[in-house]
């Protein structure tokens, strides 16, 4: 005990480093080479965890988490880990679970100015279309925490960002994800380019576009949507008009690498983006986890906030999910499913109560008698 060498004292000098001061040259050879996987915490299916260590090692490598020199873990200082007093872990919710999304917050306003311009006006919200359960029916539909639907859930991630852009605070920006700076196509950036803000269709087609040509998953959508307010959060800047398609690309890159096993490399996406250079693709990555501190670690917990969070935007923008009468083989299907979570769950904690005991746990263990010579 009195030994015992922790991240806060070690022989000789604090192993203190700075959280900016990581060289990006093995992310960048990650972008350039190949797709680089990434590891999250949130809810991954059996067989995407080999690639997500090798980009977590990648990445606590650059932020001096290891020790280049071969001599054995290089621990970071606590001071290091600590979140500064306007980042606190409470307030962010990319990171804590508890915390608001900023997206649901921004759509407040205007479903609430909604809801009060139809009551003024007297305005009939019309036919309800709108499926509801009963003792004989019940009405459900194919999206899940750990299934999204793929169609629903880009819509309602869009619409997120289409109102983190429609009611951002102010348009600080940064030179990296400037379009005039760093375009994404060949053709002429207009003057004005920042004074349109993009509707919801528009930015819908870029996401869309980018998904179905990398065949991502739903999932990945919603971690893109934890990056992208982690950036705007840990950055302190806006996603407006002369930059959210790069900051929704970058999102989407790094979202793609953390999450699928089969990543899309960044040479990839200059074939969906025919103007685009893997050069530039590498130095958006690398600002991009700069920016982040290199935390791409996304909470099981975090994720499903964000699952639901966007269900209830949908609803407040009446996005419908296609709804169907629950089946007779359907309900057998979710039975079993249920059955077998359950049975997973139950012995995860077995398996915990067996590696640890509490102290309460530790009277009924037997003890032999200690010799005293």
């Amino acid at each position: 005990m009195g030994n015992t060498v922790t991240c806060c004292v070690s022989p000789g000098a604090s192993p203190k480093l700075g959280r900016g001061s990581a060289p990006a040259a093995a992310l960048a050879g990650a972008g350039a080479g190949g797709g680089g996987a990434g590891a999250g915490a949130a809810p991954v299916p059996p067989g995407r965890h080999r690639r997500g260590a090798a980009y977590r090692e990648a990445t606590e490598a650059e932020s001096g988490d290891s020790d280049p020199g071969g001599g054995g873990p290089h621990l970071q200082h606590i001071s290091d880990r600590e979140f500064p007093d306007d980042l606190a872990l409470e307030s962010n919710p990319s990171d804590h679970p508890r915390a608001s999304t900023i997206f649901l917050s921004k759509s407040q306003t205007d479903v609430r100015e909604k809801r009060k311009s139809n009551h003024i006006n007297h305005v009939s919200p019309g036919q309800l279309t709108k499926k509801y359960s009963s003792c004989s029916t019940i009405f459900i539909d194919d999206s899940t925490v750990s299934q999204p639907n793929l169609r629903s859930t880009i819509k309602c991630v869009t619409l997120a960002i289409y109102y983190h852009i429609k009611n951002r605070d102010s348009d600080r920006s940064l030179d990296i994800f400037d379009e005039k700076s760093h375009p994404l196509t060949r053709e002429e950036v207009p003057d004005d380019y920042y004074k349109h803000d993009p509707d919801h269709k528009h930015i819908y087609r870029f996401v869309r576009t980018l998904f179905s040509a990398a065949q991502l998953t739903a999932e990945c959508a919603i971690v893109t949507l934890v990056y992208l307010e982690r950036l705007l959060t840990y950055a302190e800047i806006d996603i407006c008009p002369s930059n959210w398609k790069r900051i929704v690309l970058g999102a989407i890159l790094l979202a793609s690498k953390v999450w699928d096993d089969q990543a899309v490399w960044n040479v990839d996406y200059c074939q969906i983006l025919k103007d685009i250079t893997v050069e530039d693709m590498n130095e958006m990555e690398r600002h991009f986890l700069e920016l982040l501190q290199f935390n791409i670690n996304v909470p099981a917990s975090v994720y499903a906030k964000y699952y639901f969070d966007l269900r209830s935007l949908a609803d407040d923008n009446n996005l419908s999910f296609l709804l169907e009468p629950l089946s007779k083989e359907r309900a057998q299907k979710l039975e079993a499913i249920s059955r077998l979570c359950e049975d997973k769950y139950k012995d995860l904690s077995k398996a915990a109560m067996r590696r640890s005991f509490s102290a309460d746990n530790l009277v009924g263990i037997r003890r032999s008698n200690a010799i005293l010579s």
